[in-house]
């Protein structure tokens, strides 16, 4: 059986991975992505302690997180395409929609 910290290390390491995709990246498709890592780390620690502690709680969590990240997916794809379609990029500081 593997023990419960492999686990949480592995969520804390994809976890940072996806904060370091957000700070650094400047590609609105890495950002969604980048994103997306950080929900599976929460998944990933949500399915662990569930299964450590023998409730289904955690299994249901991720459920409606994965339910949220599809409909992040769906939205956020829908914008890209909108400003790829305005602006011909998809670079974060060229887009400058909100600015006076």
């Amino acid at each position: 059986m593997v023990p419960l910290s492999y686990y949480v290390i592995l969520s804390a390491i994809v976890f940072f991975i996806g904060v370091i995709g957000v700070l650094i990246r400047r590609n609105i498709i890495i950002l969604l992505l980048s994103i997306e890592l950080m929900l599976n780390a929460a998944n990933i620690n949500f399915v662990a302690f569930s299964h450590y502690l023998k409730t289904i709680t955690g299994q249901v969590f991720v459920f409606f997180v994965l339910t949220v990240a599809a409909a992040e997916v769906v939205i956020g794809l829908a914008i890209l395409i909108a400003l790829y379609r305005g602006k011909a990029t998809v670079n974060v500081e060229e887009v400058n929609l909100m600015k006076w």
